[in-house]
């Protein structure tokens, strides 16, 4: 089995957790406490473990940094349409995040960067079947 999971440093669980969920994914309980929540990206294959910070310190003896002030990854997850990329960004929004910079739209390809309450970047994007199965020029060839 090969399963990715991606931890973020948190200041508020709770709030984490709420931003989550309002943006469609869901907490899995039995890998969730106090110091930790385990988000349930795609079933059986991509999680978020989002951690309160005294939690996530003791997995490195490196300072951890404020996403907020300089993040240092983005987390791309790629939705069916370019629809639910717009849903799913009003959503996160209306959860207490933010999105700092405009959409990206390069036809073929379209992307949202939203950041949760902590500042930790998420890009939501869509890209078109041909595009995705046989690159960009595919696309290009078939509006033409």
């Amino acid at each position: 089995m090969t399963a990715m999971f991606v931890n973020l440093p948190v200041t508020d669980l709770e709030r984490a957790k709420a931003f989550y969920t309002a943006i469609g994914f869901t907490i899995n309980p039995q890998f969730t406490d106090h110091n930790a929540a385990c988000v349930i990206v795609e079933e059986d294959h991509s999680y978020f473990m989002i951690l309160v910070r005294e939690y996530f310190q003791t997995f490195t003896d490196l300072p951890i940094g404020d996403p907020k002030v300089n993040p240092s990854v983005s987390t791309a997850i790629f939705l069916d349409s370019r629809e639910a990329v717009d849903s799913t960004v009003t959503d996160g929004l209306a959860a207490g995040g933010a999105e700092d910079r405009p959409a990206s739209d390069y036809g073929f390809m379209y992307q949202r960067q939203l950041a949760d309450p902590d500042g930790n970047i998420l890009e939501f994007g869509w890209m078109d079947p041909v595009a995705a199965s046989q690159g960009p020029e595919a696309f290009a060839a078939q509006q033409a």
